[in-house]
């Protein structure tokens, strides 16, 4: 550490001389403690980087000391942000309830809990224990989801995408799959319903246009080389004005006249009305299947509430044709994901939508929102430099459900004397716990309806930091 670069002057030379050894620094008292918390590895790791970033800049000519103390800081800095966990809880102020970029649907707390039971244990993923002898993983959700939907078999995947892809690779493979150019639909991620179903090797057959498709667009369509009609969720947009669909009975009809399979994705994974908290038109998986559709696909951690999955439920010999596709296997989920969503799904049966987070955001009473609103505003007044208004604004479901509906809200449009509204979302997104908001005609704008209650206090001291 002491050899100095070709043609350092004799300040610089003098100053990389300063710098110590490795080892004499992770022998002082703070790097013991260091270690003792995070680990020689990343305390040697961390330690090396920043005395490596010293000498740059000493050679660079921007600093004219060498502070022990400095140093020390900037390790133990460096090497605990590398030990912190990267996936950390955050405060969702933005008011979109199913925000695909902080992980969805929250889940509810006896989710938690029985997660917590089977992943700490040894569980019964695949044994029988009335039977003494293997048994298989499906079935701690599919009792659930045949009672919920009425369906005669139901099974389980990663994600939507996996579902729609392992049941056209299964129930179309090489044969055409007739789908309305109005319902191509891309969501986030670039999943795409044509780039899926050619990746499944069916052929996709459009119909229709983009705003108008009639049932006859579909039969004109029907040949000796139809296998399956698909009917997709609009998911993230709505078409309005001059338009055309088919009703779902009509649909069905034309499948089972052809003898045809008739599929829905429904996307979203909505399994209650919801009108009565002002979200209209939103299919249900039960009326599908109750209308005749043979294979309905939805997400998990939508408007369900639970963990990241792909639903497939329907008509028994499909669903068993599906299971025995090798793909399944590969999509399949694992003990995590079962223990969440069947504690998840078990809500519905027992009447306690109410404690499912998602659902309880999106039925919240305004009036609910502006009392608390009301109150932080006081708080959030009182301290030096902020201004807060409380006005009237809305909030969205997202996750590409309910395309082109709001929920209405009360929001906290916050300023502050010295800063800018992006400064304030900025300071906010790196405080710990870190706090999303969005920012709107100058002003940070905050919605209590996706703050949890118990995060209210954490909110205010976020905001009372900046003050």
């Amino acid at each position: 550490m002491e050899h100095s670069e070709p043609d350092a002057g004799p300040e610089v030379t003098g100053l990389l001389r300063q710098i110590p050894a490795v080892n004499d620094v992770l022998n002082r008292t703070a790097l013991r403690e260091l270690e003792a918390r995070v680990g020689r590895r990343l305390a040697l790791e961390s330690t090396r980087r920043v005395l490596k970033r010293l000498r740059d800049r000493i050679v660079a000519g921007s600093i004219s000391t060498v502070s022990l103390a400095a140093l020390e800081e900037e390790i133990v800095s460096e090497a605990e942000a590398a030990a912190r966990l990267s996936l950390r809880p955050v405060i969702n102020a933005s008011g979109v309830i199913l925000h695909t970029n902080l992980g969805r649907a929250p889940l509810p707390p006896q989710a938690i809990q029985h997660l917590a039971a089977v992943a700490t244990r040894y569980s019964n993923l695949e044994y029988d224990l009335e039977a003494g002898e293997r048994g298989k993983r499906d079935l701690h959700t599919e009792r659930l989801f045949c009672q919920i939907l009425g369906a005669e078999k139901a099974l389980v995947v990663n994600n939507n995408a996996a579902a729609v892809l392992l049941a056209l690779n299964t129930l179309a493979e090489g044969a055409e799959v007739v789908v309305s150019r109005g319902e191509l639909i891309e969501i986030g991620g670039s999943f795409r319903i044509p780039e899926v179903c050619a990746k499944s090797g069916a052929i996709l057959r459009e119909v229709g246009t983009t705003n108008r498709t009639r049932i006859e667009d579909y039969a004109a369509a029907v040949n000796e080389r139809t296998r399956l009609l698909l009917r997709v969720h609009p998911s993230n947009f709505r078409i309005v004005g001059f338009t055309a669909r088919p009703s779902l009975e009509e649909f069905v009809a034309l499948a089972q006249k052809h003898k045809v399979i008739s599929m829905e994705d429904l996307g979203s994974g909505c399994l209650v009305d919801l009108s009565t908290a002002g979200v209209r038109d939103e299919p249900t998986a039960a009326a599908s299947l109750e209308a005749g559709v043979d294979v309905v696909n939805f997400s998990g951690d939508k408007l369900l509430g639970g963990p990241q999955a792909g639903i497939l439920a329907g008509k028994r010999e499909l669903l068993e044709r599906i299971r025995k596709n090798p793909l399944f296997r590969a999509l399949r989920v694992d003990k995590l994901t079962i223990a969440a969503l069947e504690a998840t799904v078990s809500l519905y049966l027992r009447g306690k939508t109410g404690d499912i987070p998602a659902l309880r955001m999106v039925g919240l009473p305004v009036e609910a929102i502006r009392r608390r609103a009301t109150g932080l505003a006081e708080k959030i007044s009182a301290r030096p430099r902020l201004a807060v208004r409380v006005r009237d604004g809305e909030s969205v479901i997202g996750g590409g459900s309910t395309p082109a509906q709001s929920l209405p809200t009360v929001l906290l449009a916050v300023t502050h004397a010295n800063h800018s509204a992006q400064e304030l979302e900025r300071f906010l997104r790196r405080n710990s716990p870190p706090v999303i908001a969005r920012v709107e005609d100058d002003a940070l704008l905050l919605d209590l309806r996706t703050v949890f209650e118990d995060q209210d206090e954490e909110l205010f001291e976020a905001l009372e930091a900046i003050a």
